[in-house]
């Protein structure tokens, strides 16, 4: 597992950890059993204090990402595919409704806007 944080986002790095965790969950690339780095490994590679992984890992577990086991360490809990829908989608009207906001501070018409996702949908295809 991969994790790269940014000191200039304005996100607080605890919640750039949990996101990208939750993203490698969501996507397969972290499979339901996977262990996680120990806290004190990841705090390291990033070079963060155990209080920020700490938080980040009590995060996920209590939504339902992870377990952490005393003295063994946090593992991810299996998902049902409803549950990665219904989060998927929740991440896609969140990001939806944050590109309508911007078109219309843009003046960009419904039509507009509609021909853009068009061809974003088609470009997906492609790629």
């Amino acid at each position: 597992m991969r994790v790269v944080i940014s000191n200039s986002s304005g996100v607080p790095i605890y919640e750039q950890i949990k996101q990208q965790v939750v993203a490698a969950i969501l996507t397969g690339d972290l499979p339901a059993g996977s262990p996680l780095p120990s806290l004190r490994a990841l705090a390291r590679d990033l070079r963060v204090s155990v209080i920020t992984t700490t938080r980040a890992y009590n995060d996920l577990a209590r939504e339902g990402y992870v377990t952490n086991v005393q003295g063994k360490g946090s593992y991810v809990l299996p998902r049902s595919p409803e549950l990665v829908r219904e989060q998927l989608l929740r991440e896609v009207e969140e990001a939806l409704s944050a590109a309508v906001r911007r078109a219309r501070t843009a003046g960009l018409s419904r039509e507009e806007l509609v021909e853009i996702l068009d061809r974003l949908l088609e470009l997906s295809k492609e790629g």
